[in-house]
């Protein structure tokens, strides 16, 4: 009803009644001051959620992207058929085995949700359903579950739940002995739980309700209230996030702290849970950790001793300082040590070198010293492939599982004996209807020169029958923030894009991973207009080398890809026909000087805290919503969830609103509002698909594609 009433207030902007016209967000003058200088924000206002006049005017901004978009709505939903009918619907999950039970995570046909499954030590045995996500669901717009832990002695799972998508969740207890719920429910937390060795004791992650820092670990008695939950640590770093989770080998609950240049990590025996926890190594800015347990010995990869891409050290468990710490495998300049796994006889090292992700395997006992020979055997030629270490739960195997795709190849889960070195294909990405064909598609890397003369990687992929020429349709994605590396991947959604003659390319820009280390030192704080300049030199090369032309050319990127597409929109708003902007982090001094708003302060040593005049100074230069004049902007499609926890609504809202003021000329700008949800938008299996079929089709609408 609330709603109803909402939607029916009388609009306050210039949208007609056939929405025509682009709406008008009202201006009321905000002055924001720090450092002598002052900042004029018409469009604040539109940060008050629950403000009638602000809903009313994302409603409008909904209902004219409608009006823009009438004309694909049957495109929109074939897409939306095309690309649901590659996905198998009726789909298990592989299987990994822990603690005498099978685990299977199963898809049935007409349902969106996921059925949570297990069988008695062999996948003959009889199905036991955990959790149909599908019957909890039913009642609700947004339904996540998420966290899913089992209790040693088998017999109860915690798992979180979100309705609203804000990433706050309930934790709730089942009794799997009588499939009834335990009375215990504890809520504003984070969704995953830590079980002691007893069966009875939990430990998890409480939030600040206000910013969504995660600052406590708790520890619950079952049966008991949350008002009677114990702290046992308080993270009271607001530049610090904290959080829990057992070890591999279950002897042992973590609790970890960490922020974007420093970790720090404790420790306690699963079989004294009331015990205090003991610290590994006291946090020093600039000293990042990780630990896994290995018999008597935490080993540790770690960036002490200057080790840029990290390095692998070991140290006993009875002393863990780092003046303990003993070198296992050094420090190398040219690869950077991602991932790391521990088995009975073998570890296994996950490695990234010129880009390429490598996986290493080393015995105990120093006799084998190996790399999987991936495009060997998978018939890698080219360079547009992941491979990375998968979910090994068990010490006690010497079965490694890993995961393998690339731009042509769909995602497959690989079980490898270390003893034999033979392996098992267990599972490949199914794509439905009959029509895919690997060799159909083409891919390959290649390098742009930047600004500075560094050399760019963008790993492409297109249709063998897509020629390359100037009115070649091709979409650059980019992202760049966080060290976060966006590998080449399978996409069965993609295929549309593809096989409506579009090319597909990934710009690894710096402030990702892809190149190691340094790769992201040279993406963040005062260097991170290499971010932008990376993707724009990228959009350059693709131009002159005859990939396509700025009349054919499209950009997209997401969250903190999303300030990427704001800044080259304002940096050269003339090379790119069109841009998706989805959930964009744009008003990068307003959100950083404002640390009541959720993550700002654990992100000042990602971007800068504007606190200090010479980072506010910086940031402004390139802040998306603070750099727009009067220009022909792209077609621009942005997008957004009300309920967004990590970038707030307003954001996106409000730059449309200021794009509207500046921009001049005939091109489009939408704003697309996901009313029910947040960050990752819907939570259903198919119903996400709907909003890449509108983005889709607003690409194919521009190039005049209409089927």
């Amino acid at each position: 009803m609330r709603q109803i009433i909402i939607l029916s207030i009388i609009s306050l902007y210039s949208c007609n009644n056939m929405n025509l016209t682009p709406p008008i967000a009202k201006k009321v003058e905000k002055k924001l001051e720090i450092h002598g200088d002052i900042r004029i924000d018409n469009y604040y206002w539109l940060n008050q959620r629950e403000n009638p006049e602000v809903i009313s005017y994302l409603a409008e901004e909904n209902k004219y992207k409608e009006s823009k978009l009438k004309s694909t709505k049957k495109l929109q939903n074939n897409l939306f058929k095309e690309m649901k009918s590659r996905i198998k619907e009726d789909d298990n999950s592989v299987p990994y085995f822990l603690n005498d039970y099978w685990y299977i995570t199963k898809y049935e046909k007409n349902k969106e949700y996921p059925i949570y499954t297990r069988k008695y030590m062999n996948l003959e045995a009889e199905e036991e359903i955990l959790i149909d996500v599908n019957k909890l669901a039913k009642n609700y717009d947004y339904y996540q579950v998420s966290g899913i832990s089992i209790s040693p002695d088998n017999k109860k799972m915690a798992f979180g739940v979100d309705t609203l998508s804000r990433r706050i969740y309930t934790i709730k207890v089942k009794d799997l002995t009588t499939g009834k719920m335990f009375p215990d429910k504890i809520d504003g937390v984070n969704s995953s739980t830590t079980w002691a060795s007893d069966s009875q004791t939990m430990f998890y992650t409480g939030k600040d309700i206000q910013t969504l820092r995660s600052d406590k670990i708790f520890r619950h008695s079952l049966g008991e209230s949350q008002d009677d939950d114990i702290l046992v640590y308080e993270e009271k770093d607001e530049t610090f996030s904290t959080f829990v989770y057992p070890s591999k080998s279950r002897e042992y609950i973590m609790i970890g702290s960490s922020s974007t240049m420093a970790t720090e990590y404790r420790f306690l025996s699963s079989k004294t849970p009331l015990e205090p926890f003991k610290i590994i190594q006291k946090r020093e800015r600039g000293l990042e950790y990780s630990p896994s347990h290995v018999g008597d010995m935490f080993y540790i990869s770690t960036n002490i001793d200057e080790s840029t891409n990290f390095k692998l050290v070991k140290t006993p468990i009875s002393s863990t300082e780092k003046s303990n710490w003993k070198d296992v495998i050094p420090h190398r300049e040219d690869i950077l040590l991602e991932d790391t796994d521990f088995f009975n006889d073998f570890m296994v090292i996950g490695e990234r070198s010129n880009g390429l992700l490598k996986i290493r395997i080393k015995s105990w006992d120093g006799k084998e010293d190996y790399y999987l020979d991936l495009n060997s055997q998978y018939d890698f030629d080219n360079e547009t492939y992941s491979a990375s270490i998968g979910y090994n739960p068990n010490f006690q195997t010497n079965t490694l599982r890993y995961s393998f795709t690339s731009l042509t190849t769909p995602y497959s889960v690989i079980d490898y004996n270390l003893i034999t070195k033979s392996d098992e294909l267990k599972k490949q990405q199914e794509v439905l209807g009959g029509s895919f064909n690997s060799e159909n598609y083409t891919s390959e890397r290649v390098f742009a020169a930047a600004h500075d003369g560094v050399q760019i990687p963008i790993s492409i992929v297109k249709h063998i029958d897509t020629e390359l020429k100037p009115d070649t349709p091709l979409l650059q994605y980019g992202y760049g923030s966080y060290g976060y590396t966006r590998d080449p991947s399978f996409s069965s959604i993609r295929l549309s894009l593809l096989d409506r003659g579009f090319v597909f390319a990934i710009a690894h820009v710096r402030g990702g991973e892809y190149l190691g280390r340094p790769w992201y030192e040279n993406g963040r704080m005062l260097s991170k207009k290499n971010t932008f300049k990376d993707f724009i030199s990228s959009s350059k090369f693709l131009i002159e080398k005859g990939y396509t032309s700025s009349e054919h050319l499209y950009a997209e990127g997401g969250s903190a890809g999303g300030l990427l597409m704001g800044a080259i929109m304002n940096m050269a708003p003339d090379l790119y026909n069109g841009v998706i902007a989805a959930v964009p982090f744009v008003d990068v001094i307003t959100t950083m000087l404002d640390d009541t708003i959720p993550l700002t302060s654990g992100e000042w040593d990602e971007w800068g805290n504007p606190n200090d005049k010479e980072y506010y100074e910086y940031i402004k230069s390139y802040s998306p919503y603070d750099n727009l004049f009067e220009t022909e902007y792209p077609n621009t499609l942005v997008t957004t969830g009300l309920h967004d926890s990590q970038v707030q609504y307003w954001e996106p809202a409000k730059w449309v609103a200021k794009l509207r003021q500046y921009h001049k000329g005939d091109n489009l700008i939408l704003l697309h509002t996901n009313m029910d949800t947040g960050h990752s938008g819907s939570s259903g299996r198919f119903e996400a698909l709907k909003e890449v079929a509108m983005e889709y089709a607003f690409l194919f609408m521009l190039e005049g594609i209409t089927k």
